[in-house]
């Protein structure tokens, strides 16, 4: 008699960059439980390094205005990654974040038997929190990053639980500020700031003017402070920088870490940078169509993850027009200047950390999609 084994099979669906790396690193765990296991979906270049066989790239999208004119690529993504359940039949579908892609994308796995697992809740508190009960309509589990987002489902009765932040997972320093500027190739002798534009090319390319008048507002009143721009790997620049200006690709928790300051793009680098605790001033800017209809659609006091969590402006926000040299230049200059301003912010910081303890969330979510599948780990 012949036994043929079934093959254990998960598919991703990670939508942008922050979500691609939660990919891959829970894709990594999953391997480690079960080695043989067949992983396939949408994501990128650190999500195929773990061992997913990639149907689709991400997107890289955010905006209205950015999704409008990439609707074609969008709708074909859906229809390779629609076809993919229905052909595959995956034992679960893992979701990170991406929720109109993604919410459309678990209906067709409930559709066809399949269980869901929504790991990194969209953001229901700042817009649409009808869609928790859409959400809890198609999905089995939800994994959530945030003590307060568990709250927000409770009341569907869909199973949901707090597993942390998987970017707890990436920011192991144990190197000193002297050994980290070393390193890359700075003076350790000479203190530094960074200036983080973001990690997606539209976010670059609006705030890579403002962090160059920065950089040189910066040179002006500390002519020995070393400015350094730190990219997510593979992004760039498309203006000129002085030459004073380090800019750095792949290396931004270790610039961050060894700077007295920063200017930070709001976003997850918000969370890594309060988690090193190191001080900083919170800037953004989108597409003017995409702020008005924001703002006519939310009421949140914040957009800086530091400051919901601390249900305070514990970081200064500059957003949209707000969003200038001058502003951000005076905020860093308060905290490089004013000690007591500096050690309160500081103090903030290590509240967030304590927030953020968590054991290791990759894992745990990794747990959970055997759970789901129905395997013992």
């Amino acid at each position: 008699m012949i036994f043929y084994v079934v093959p254990k099979k998960i598919m991703i669906s990670a939508g942008e960059s922050s979500g691609e790396l939660y990919g891959a690193l829970l894709s990594r765990e999953l391997k480690l439980l079960w080695p043989d296991l067949d992983i396939f979906g949408i994501g990128g270049p650190r999500m195929e390094a773990e061992g997913v066989r990639l149907i689709a790239p991400m997107t890289h999208i955010i905006g209205i205005l950015e999704a409008v004119r990439s609707i074609w690529e969008i709708k074909r993504t859906f229809r390779i990654s629609s076809q993919a359940i229905a052909d595959e039949k995956p034992d679960v579908l893992v979701v990170i974040d991406y929720p109109d892609f993604n919410i459309a994308l678990a209906k067709k796995a409930k559709a066809a038997g399949i269980p869901v697992l929504y790991y990194v809740s969209p953001q229901v508190w700042v817009w649409r929190s009808g869609r928790v009960n859409k959400i809890a309509a198609l999905v089995s589990k939800m994994a959530v990053l945030f003590p307060f987002e568990a709250a927000y489902y409770e009341k569907t009765g869909l199973p949901c639980e707090f597993v942390g932040h998987p970017v707890t997972e990436t920011l192991h320093i144990t190197k000193s500020k002297e050994e980290l500027k070393k390193e890359l190739g700075l003076d350790p002798r000479k203190e530094a700031v960074s200036l983080l534009p973001g990690s997606r090319p539209n976010e670059i390319n609006r705030h890579q003017r403002v962090i160059r008048e920065v950089a040189e507002k910066i040179h002006l009143e500390f002519p020995d402070m070393q400015v350094m721009v730190p990219l997510a790997e593979g992004s760039t620049l498309t203006e000129k920088f002085p030459e004073y200006v380090r800019v750095l690709s792949g290396r931004t928790k270790e610039a961050v870490a060894c700077s007295e300051a920063a200017a930070v793009a709001s976003g997850t680098a918000t969370l890594e940078t309060a988690l090193l605790g190191i001080p900083m001033a919170v800037y953004y800017k989108t597409s003017p169509v995409t702020y008005v209809i924001g703002r006519l659609v939310t009421s949140i006091r914040f957009i800086c993850l530091v400051n919901i969590l601390l249900e305070k402006e514990a970081v200064r926000e500059f957003i949209q027009h707000h969003a200038t040299s001058d502003n951000i230049f005076s905020e860093i200059n308060k905290i490089l200047k004013n000690s007591a301003y500096r050690a309160g912010m500081v103090l903030d910081l290590n509240k967030v950390q304590k927030i953020m303890r968590s054991g290791k969330p990759s894992a745990r979510v990794a747990s959970m999609v055997g759970e789901l599948a129905g395997w013992s780990g």
